[in-house]
């Protein structure tokens, strides 16, 4: 039996789309036994417990022990669950769960590596407990490093892990973040499309630019204003669609351009439906190393819906991707162009399901797995 751990990770779109089915990939088309174990926050524990049982029956989830900085004293409720289960493999999701499981007497140990966390902590303040910070860098090189194998969301991220932590192994797999299921199956058409805008309130002849997401610090509000505001300027046929909650930024931005901003906050199944109606997303972040090593789910999730992609520059491996495969405009030379035609979103949309679905990513998988055989 194969253990996927996740600490502190609370159940979302994200959490469904990159643990959830990951978990049931694995179980279902790889045939393996394995099972989600995850250690979660006391705070609105049982409804959080139902939601993932609710999708991924059983699972084992367990109440942390309070205090994210008091993340070893999780190690013994883990030695137990190994000693009653007797897993063969643990793969951790995070550095954290990574470093609980080579604590354990299981020998082989996986680190599926999100990010660049110890820049990430640190650029954008994800934690501010000073023992954590001080830590972070010395547990993320222990992952990097001790691991028995890696998963690593981007070939950039590898490079910065030889670069930061002097690693040198080939012992790892690339599997960027994966589609959702709610993207996989969506039907494009022109109808779908058309009833979609108009419930958005808008013509067909109008362009939409759509973000779709957080609009957290590392999301860079300040570059997709500018960006966005001489677009704005240029037509009254240019709208953004903001999917997310409202806040200041975008109450500023409606004042501004009155008709020409809307902001929808939907249930998961509408979203694919919203972006498929729009015609570009908007994927624009400041230069960090967060952002530098990333996979923005989002990527792929506008590509799935058919849209063209406006990028920043060094954005994981997906700026060069853009680039290579002719599916969007890197931000700061992008001029108002043309909507693309049905037949474009669907040439781009095939795109999407050729490199980002699970399906895609079997042969990592499947070297993974056989490394250990």
């Amino acid at each position: 039996m194969i253990f996927y751990l996740t600490y502190n990770d609370l159940p979302s779109g994200i959490y469904s789309s990159q643990v959830l089915h990951v978990v049931k990939y694995i179980s279902t088309e790889l045939r393996q036994s394995v099972k989600l174990v995850a250690f979660i926050s006391f705070r609105n524990f049982k409804s959080n417990k139902q939601k993932i049982l609710s999708e991924l029956p059983g699972s084992i989830v367990i109440p942390m022990f309070p205090g994210v900085h008091r993340w070893r004293y999780n190690l013994f409720t883990l030695k137990l669950l190994c000693k009653l289960k007797h897993p063969s493999m643990i793969i951790g999701r995070s550095v954290i769960a990574t470093s609980l499981a080579l604590q354990t007497s299981v020998k082989k140990i996986v680190y599926d590596g999100r990010g660049a966390i110890t820049a990430e902590w640190n650029e954008y303040k994800v934690v501010n407990n000073v023992q954590l910070l001080s830590e972070i860098a010395a547990l993320e090189n222990e992952a990097v490093n001790t691991s028995s194998y890696r998963i690593g969301v981007s070939h950039q991220l590898i490079q910065h892990w030889k670069e930061q932590f002097g690693y040198q192994l080939n012992s790892h797999v690339i599997i960027p973040c994966t589609l959702n299921k709610v993207f996989e199956s969506l039907h494009l058409t022109q109808g779908t499309i058309n009833i979609t805008r108009e419930k958005i309130g808008v013509n067909n002849t109008a362009v939409i630019y759509v973000y779709s997401g957080s609009l957290a610090g590392w999301q860079s509000f300040n570059l997709l204003h500018d960006f966005i505001k001489p677009v704005l300027i240029s037509s009254k046929q240019n709208k953004i669609l903001f999917l997310c909650d409202k806040d200041e930024n975008i109450l500023k931005l409606e004042k501004d351009f009155p008709g020409q901003v809307i902001c929808k906050k939907l249930n998961p199944a509408e979203v694919p439906f919203y972006l498929a109606a729009s015609d570009y997303g908007l994927l624009i972040r400041e230069e960090s190393v967060t952002n530098k090593v990333a996979s923005p789910v989002k990527f792929a999730e506008y590509l799935a819906c058919g849209l063209k992609v406006i990028i920043s520059q060094n954005l994981g491996d997906y700026t060069e991707f853009v680039l290579q495969h002719n599916c969007g405009y890197i931000y700061t030379n992008y001029k108002p162009t043309e909507k693309p035609t049905l037949t474009q979103k669907l040439t781009i949309r095939t795109l999407a399901l050729l490199n980002f679905t699970k399906k895609a990513h079997e042969a990592s998988y499947k070297q993974l797995l056989n490394h250990f055989n």
